[in-house]
């Protein structure tokens, strides 16, 4: 299933326009190439809606949030909602201040969207109107554990249910849920931790995926988390004495590059409820 998530990426080569944070767009727009698909940035609200209908998604990314930025994401997922198009939303640091917090919510009152991505505080902020998001991560209190997971997965299923989105939570035990079933995904490594964007860049590929597998949401976001938890396994274990974080970036892009749908059907670490 994985396999055939992969493949249909790199065959179809979706164009996802970014409306993203200017400290991750060039590692999300590597990241979207990379993974077969390819790249549009555009957030002035003059042209945003109008690159949206020419591409075949939209990922929406609020970590650099300012007075423009905002009405080009709301024209911009209102023109993919109009035009049939797969959205995301990433909500990075929700909670952690008013203005994220609101345009987040404003979001999710006016754009229908396919999926929302983020850390569990973030999440839990937009569900909840909680505040514990440390900056752009999460609180260690919100981890999701195994003592928890099966709390955990009510949560995202009932916020999927409220919101008809795929709800994926991304940490050391990642939860990609629907209303009805929940992919527990524990591939990954530490060091994606380690570099900035790790997250943004698992955005921008994941609205790849929901693009080239329209009719699979659900197996499309587990299929893009998996990808990246193992690609942070694959470029990690090819470090070489002396390097660091800078190097392991670099390499997360190449194992993204070469993954094939075999590898990524080998290398998925996964379960199903």
């Amino acid at each position: 299933m994985l396999k055939e998530q992969l493949e249909n990426v790199r065959s179809q080569a979706p164009l996802v326009h970014n409306i993203t944070n200017y400290v991750t767009v060039n590692d999300c727009a590597n990241i979207l190439l990379a993974c077969g698909g390819s790249p549009i940035m555009a957030d002035d609200p003059a042209e945003a809606a109008d690159i949206t209908s020419i591409c075949g998604g939209l990922n929406i990314n609020i970590g650099t949030l300012n007075q423009s930025t905002i009405p080009a994401m709301l024209a911009a997922g209102k023109k993919a909602n109009q035009c049939g198009r797969p959205v995301l939303l990433d909500p990075v640091g929700a909670g952690a201040s008013p203005l994220r917090t609101q345009t987040a919510g404003q979001l999710l009152d006016q754009v229908s969207f396919t999926a929302i991505r983020g850390n569990v505080s973030e999440i839990k902020a937009l569900s909840l109107g909680s505040a514990t998001t440390r900056g752009v991560d999460a609180d260690l209190a919100d981890a999701i554990t195994e003592d928890n997971l099966d709390e955990s997965i009510r949560f995202a299923q009932d916020f999927s249910a409220r919101t008809g989105a795929v709800i994926t939570i991304t940490g050391v035990i990642d939860l990609v849920c629907d209303r009805q079933q929940a992919f527990i995904i524990r591939n990954g490594h530490p060091m994606l931790s380690r570099i900035t964007g790790s997250g943004c860049m698992l955005s921008a590929m994941m609205a790849a995926y929901l693009t080239a597998n329209r009719d699979t949401p659900l197996a499309a976001a587990a299929a893009a988390v998996c990808a990246m938890g193992l690609c942070g396994e694959i470029a990690y274990s090819h470090l070489k004495e002396g390097e660091g974080s800078g190097t392991f970036r670099s390499r997360l892009i190449d194992a993204v590059y070469c993954l094939s749908g075999d590898e990524l059907e080998r290398g998925a670490n996964y379960e199903v409820r």
